[in-house]
């Protein structure tokens, strides 16, 4: 019986490694490297619909990482290196409820106060950021993704050298810019 279990647990094991392989991919290639990304439509459909239609639209390519905080997050989705906004689509509503937490390699909404502010921009974690998660009914930031590989990546652009630029702190002395950001499997 016990070894009945054991192979039934392996076996839900091995299915649930799998269960995301028909989930969007998205490769980003950046001055840094290259990593790549799931996406989670039935956790947060409507988030994720939102960043592939950016995705789509090549909305990210030559924006830069432009909030860069070493043991915590790097952000992306609003700036040129020239410190000019892109001009984001409209607002979507908040996803945190119910959702999965921001552990680390994940993908989150970046969002002002209003949890309903989100649009384009959008952050990866570094280390795990319990902190960002939903609260019973007190929405957090919305996990729509994960890295898949090229974490080491993620995490050497974390670690980059930061200052002040035009007015905005945390930003990479040397510009971390996004070459292109395609889907890996476009019927998804």
């Amino acid at each position: 019986m016990r070894c009945l279990s054991l192979a039934v647990f392996t076996a839900l094991l091995i299915a649930s490694q799998f269960a995301t392989a028909d989930q969007p991919r998205v490769v980003f290639e950046t001055s840094a490297g290259v990593f790549e990304v799931e996406v989670f439509p039935d956790e947060a459909p409507v988030t994720a619909d939102n960043f592939l239609a950016y995705v789509d639209a090549s909305f990210f390519q030559d924006l830069i990482f432009h909030r860069v905080i070493a043991n915590f997050m790097i952000q992306t989705g609003g700036y040129t290196a020239d410190m000019e906004l892109r001009e984001p689509g409209d607002t979507i509503v908040n996803e945190s409820v119910g959702g999965p937490q921001n552990l680390r390699g994940t993908l989150s909404m970046a969002r002002l106060r209003n949890p309903d502010s989100a649009s384009a921009q959008f952050f990866i974690n570094v280390r795990d950021n319990a902190h960002l998660d939903a609260r019973g009914d007190r929405p957090g930031y919305t996990v729509f993704g994960r890295v898949v590989s090229g974490m080491d990546v993620v995490d050497a652009i974390s670690e980059m050298e930061t200052g002040v630029v035009a007015g905005m702190g945390d930003v990479p002395v040397e510009p971390i810019v996004i070459k292109s950001v395609r889907r890996v499997n476009p019927g998804s």
